[in-house]
């Protein structure tokens, strides 16, 4: 049976839909296979960011109300042989129920090592539909004040569903402004929220300049998404360091030419 995992947030603009995809193709990497369920009905984009949007024949709604079988409606990732995708509806539909939605999370579930559930943000309907599903939650921030409280009543909420765990992500963060005390640390965001952090991803034009998907491999950002995949399959505890390219000298000018541009 597959570990079925919901990623959510408190606000939306965090990147909680590229850090879904971008885990998704760190633990396909790891040779396990995996399937990405957009559970944001209306304002779904799973299938943009993936590049797989004209791709779409069935979606979530036509497996619910019988228009298509389940395995119909997957589709199938470029250049990742066990990665798929099942994308939702456009547009809410009143057939659309927790229990509608766990049953086909629970039928992904024997033929997937990890489901991994794309949730809407915000703690309305769609995200009880989400985390009703799942044994374990992962909460998406940003190391700003307004995410920071958002995703503490989340994380109040979601302890009330007795997951198996709620670990916590801190995307977009800068290594130059920790450097600089204008932000808090991803160890000390750990602390306030009392939630286990199991990764950081940097903030990175190349996430922006491939819609999130397709990270050079190279980059920072792939290198933190292979810890985070790690951390999440292995159990490992290897967080990714924003702010070893702004330590000591040639850091230090780093950071004043970030400033200055």
């Amino acid at each position: 049976m597959a570990r079925k995992i919901v990623i959510t947030s408190g606000k939306g603009g965090v990147g909680k839909t590229t850090v879904t995809v971008n885990l998704g193709v760190a633990l396909a990497n790891l040779g396990q296979k995996v399937v990405l369920v957009d559970a944001d009905f209306g304002l779904n984009n799973l299938d943009v960011v993936i590049g797989i949007e004209n791709k779409i024949d069935y979606d979530i709604v036509d497996v619910i109300d019988g228009r298509c079988r389940l395995k119909q409606a997957l589709v199938s990732t470029d250049n990742h042989k066990n990665l798929f995708v099942l994308s939702s509806g456009s547009g809410v539909n009143s057939c659309i129920t927790g229990q509608n939605v766990k049953l086909i999370v629970e039928n992904l579930s024997k033929y997937f090592d990890y489901v991994l559930i794309d949730c809407p943000a915000g703690i309305d309907l769609g995200f009880h539909r989400a985390v009703s599903c799942v044994d374990e939650a992962i909460v998406v921030a940003t190391p700003n004040i307004t995410s920071l409280r958002d995703v503490d009543k989340v994380v109040s909420v979601l302890k009330s569903y007795r997951l198996n765990s709620i670990n916590l992500v801190v995307n977009k963060v800068r290594g130059d402004l920790i450097m600089n005390d204008m932000v808090l640390m991803p160890k000390d965001i750990e602390k306030v929220l009392k939630t286990n952090l199991i990764g950081v991803l940097p903030e990175e034009d190349v996430v922006f300049l491939s819609s999130g998907f397709s990270l050079p491999k190279r980059s920072d950002s792939a290198k933190a998404y292979r810890m985070l995949a790690n951390n999440v399959h292995k159990n490992s505890k290897k967080i990714f360091d924003t702010t070893f390219k702004y330590s000591g000298f040639f850091g230090s000018i780093r950071r004043r030419l970030k400033n200055i541009v």
